[in-house]
This record gives C-alpha cells, structure tokens and sequence, in this order.
C-alpha cells in the first residue's frame, strides 16, 4: 500500500470522482453524454467512446488534486492508456489523483429485499493485475432495496468477506452497500445497516483498513460514528439518483462525509461542447462537489 497515497485519502480535502460505469451502465453515460446507442455498432466501439469521454474528464485541465483526492476506474480503463500511460500511472503521476478500480460483475436478483454482488471467479488475477496496474483500492457495490434485516445482514457478511480478500492484496477496498434512495423505509434500512457494519469491523485486524461508500443518510450525521473509526480510512457517499445540486445539498449537511458522485459528476457534459464549453460544465460541477465535500 502506498503511504503516500493513504494519508491523501484519509486527510485530504476534496472528493472522489466515480468514472465506472461498466458494461450493462455504459450505454446509459452515453446517451447522457450525448452519443446515442445507434452511433456504436459493438461492444469494442462503445467502450472505445466511453474511453474517450473518461479521457477527455480526466485530461480537463479542470480535473485537479485541488479538488478531487482520488477515481475509480471500470477494468477496460485500468488496461487502457492516457497520452501513452496507463491510466492509473496517468492519474497519479501526472495529477496526483489516487486511482481506485470497480471490482464486482454486477448485482443477482433481488432476495430478502436485497440485491447481492454476482460471484467474481477471477478476482485474485484481477487484483493481481490492479496492484502491477498501481491501483491503490478496489470498490464493489450491492444494493438494499428494503429493510430486511437478514438479507442486509447477507450484504454486509458478503462484501466484508471479499474486503478482506482485497486487503490481502495489498489493496484498499471501498465497501458499497447503497441503499435505494426512493427505498420507503430508507431510514430504518440504514440503522440496521450501520449495526452490521460496526460488526463487521470487530473482526478487522487492527492495522486493517476499508473505505465506505454509502447512500447520504435520511438523517443527517447519522454516520459520524462510522466516519471516525479507526479502521475506515474515509466514508464517501453515492449521488444514488439525485441530481447533483440534491446531491450536494444532502451531503452538506453530513459533516466528514464526502463525494464519490457519478452521475452527479458528469450531468450536462456532452460530447457535441466545445473543449470550452466542457471544461467550463466540468469546473462548475468540480467546484460544487468539492464545496459540498469539505463541511
């Protein structure tokens, strides 16, 4: 683990810019990018866009270590390069931005009001690939859609027992339980949900150390205890849906809590702007994430 980069993600200030929409949620970061699904023909051609829309945001001059401490990254873009480095290399060497990469195949039908992750045979390759990638964390994500205490509990056991995994590899690993914001009893959904992880970190050894990336809390603050753990190195929060000024207001009022926003991150980009016109979109969004970051 780099050292460097674990003191930039526990104690700096800024967020964390989430750029891995995979296979099944490409074509929708299209289409919002602008580009619609009859201008690719294959699955090579639709990542080679997607590619070149992640290029474009991270090479913007607006994309900086002042405001962003780190990016997770989908597989295809781990093993692509930026200006003739990988993207990884490209990130931290050339923007001092701490490079992270999504790990899950996606989420199984739903079961006892949850959602888990679908088996990842070929994780330990994968993670093998990330640290020579100089990756420095993972992220994997699960849903909960109500709160059904069993099938919560499942959630949890599930991604901590994969984290462990991730930290024996040298890496980092981002725990993604999110709880559907439009959930009818999301409140309820994140009491249990934070019991559960509190048991899960008892069986941490004492140097271990996780991230969380949660849904911002129906009740503010409610996750200040997690964020001053000593085994969590930050807690992120998700947009989860809500469009980025909903986003930025919710997680304001969440002191310690800051972004790991997609969707929110990206909203009103588009591939017809000019580079202009781009970076002018990206810098604003920057800046509002940030600010609703660092209360």
């Amino acid at each position: 683990m780099n050292k460097v980069q674990m003191d930039r993600i526990r104690t700096g200030k800024g967020f964390i810019a989430a750029l891995d929409q995979s296979g099944g949620s490409t074509p929708k970061a299209l289409l919002q990018y602008g580009i619609k699904e009859d201008s690719y023909s294959n699955e090579e051609e639709m990542f080679n866009l997607v590619h070149d829309m992640r290029k474009r945001i991270i090479t913007s001059p607006e994309f900086t270590s002042e405001y962003i401490l780190g990016a997770i990254l989908f597989e295809n873009t781990m093993d692509r390069t930026i200006n003739n480095q990988f993207t990884a290399d490209y990130l931290w060497e050339k923007k001092g931005i701490v490079p992270f990469l999504k790990v899950d195949k996606g989420l199984t039908a739903i079961e006892n009001g949850v959602q888990l992750m679908k088996p990842i045979p070929d994780l330990d390759n994968l993670l093998k690939r990330a640290v020579e990638k100089n990756i420095f964390g993972t992220k994997m994500r699960s849903v909960i859609k109500e709160a059904n205490c069993e099938g919560i509990k499942k959630v949890v056991r599930q991604q901590f027992d994969i984290g462990k995994r991730i930290i024996e590899a040298g890496l980092v690993p981002i725990i993604e339980p999110e709880v559907d914001i439009h959930s009818p009893d999301k409140e309820e959904s994140e009491k249990i949900l934070k019991y559960e992880i509190f048991n899960q970190l008892s069986s941490l050894g004492q140097d271990e150390k996780i991230m969380l990336k949660l849904s911002i809390p129906t009740k503010d603050n409610f996750f200040s205890d997690l964020v001053n753990d000593s085994h969590i190195a930050r807690v992120v929060a998700l947009s989860g849906g809500y469009t980025q000024r909903e986003a930025n207001e919710r997680l304001a009022r969440n002191q310690g809590l800051i972004a790991s926003f997609s969707r929110a991150l990206s909203q009103g980009l588009t591939a017809q702007q000019t580079d202009e016109e781009f970076n002018a979109m990206l810098s604003n969004s920057i800046k509002a994430i940030y600010a609703a970051s660092i209360t």
